[in-house]
């Protein structure tokens, strides 16, 4: 099955979706369409990508019988709209995180992508990597025993990034960052439901939130401490201890090629234990394409799950269910709230 993608907007992780998207047979991905707000970025859009077809306007390309799926790369206050538009016109549609700005809003996206019985994913890149297919396996395994605490740091120096300090266009730390954190604590704690969920931290003059820590209880009495913030430069990784061994996702843990494993080992009949590390790595395929962040040729991943997905009819992804973007959105509002970040969307 040769899946065909529409590109809503032309901003830089669009563009590193298309190009991750190259890494791909061209027998199973094809680029048919970029839509954007203005003529000309679409149409320097597609002739940089080799894309037959620009619109200006969202509109055409919800009706373009020819597009399969529509990916949506844009602002974070534009997905309710957008997904509401394609959504409605019978698209599947793989939707940037965060995929609204709130519980109501998401729950408003699923229930249309239900209604119209088409596929719809919030884009959770980090699940779709080898790393977090490995984890996934070793945490199933029991390898380090039961999981108790879980720590998750995002965050750099990014006070000239504008639409992170945009507060009605839903910046902050929190959405951007934060988001990550805690959607790799719910997958690493099995989806569970969490006990509790809290923030500290502070806000920006702009009004959006800057650094912050949550945490977050699970029933299996794992703990989640996770970090972000938009003016330090934090450690950026992912530390899972259980008890008989620990995890670590080396930066940038949310786009991971390596991953150390430390299980305890008996030395010597006189039963001293010492640690031993095992580093797996998994390197990404090399492009010659131009990326923006980092490790973006690993959105490859997870355009070929949602290709698989589709070829066994799944309306939803089994590795990012509709009920865990709803749960994450619900823990992200609640955070928001208890730093004073309210969102004119959130009294709809």
């Amino acid at each position: 099955m040769k899946l065909r993608w529409g590109i809503c907007s032309a901003g830089k992780i669009c563009n590193d979706f298309v190009s991750a998207l190259s890494s791909l047979p061209s027998e199973d991905h094809t680029v048919v369409a970029i839509a954007s707000r203005s003529k000309e970025k679409a149409e320097t859009f597609a002739e940089e990508h080799k894309i037959p077809v620009s619109y200006e306007g969202y509109e055409a390309l919800a009706q373009d019988a020819s597009v399969d799926i529509v990916y949506i790369g844009s602002l974070n206050h534009t997905h309710l709209p957008l997904c509401k538009l394609f959504l409605s016109h019978n698209k599947n549609v793989l939707c940037e995180k965060p995929l609204g700005l709130n519980p109501r809003e998401v729950q408003e996206m699923i229930s249309l992508a239900k209604e119209k019985d088409v596929f719809f994913m919030e884009g959770w890149w980090t699940r779709f990597f080898p790393v977090s297919v490995k984890l996934r396996e070793i945490l199933a395994e029991g390898r380090i025993g039961e999981v108790k605490t879980i720590n998750a740091s995002f965050g750099f120096p990014c006070s000239g990034v504008e639409r992170l300090l945009n507060k009605e266009g839903g910046g902050g730390a929190l959405l951007d960052l934060g988001v990550y954190c805690v959607q790799m604590a719910i997958m690493v704690c099995g989806g569970q439901e969490p006990t509790s969920y809290a923030t500290k931290g502070f806000l920006l003059n702009s009004g959006v939130d800057d650094t912050s820590v949550t945490v977050i209880t699970f029933p299996n009495n794992a703990i989640a401490t996770l970090t972000c913030s938009l003016s330090a430069q934090l450690q950026n990784n992912l530390e899972i201890r259980g008890t008989k061994g620990h995890i670590k996702v080396p930066a940038p843990f949310w786009s991971p090629t390596k991953l150390e494993v430390s299980l305890p080992e008996c030395k010597d009949a006189s039963s001293n234990v010492e640690q031993r590390t095992e580093i797996i790595e998994y390197p990404l395929p090399e492009s010659d394409k131009k990326f923006n962040f980092v490790n973006s040729v690993g959105l490859r991943y997870e355009a070929e799950c949602v290709r698989q997905c589709l070829m066994k009819g799944h309306k939803e992804c089994p590795i990012i269910s509709h009920k865990e973007s709803l749960l994450v959105a619900e823990i992200l509002t609640k955070a928001r709230h208890d730093l004073g970040y309210h969102l004119a969307e959130d009294k709809e």
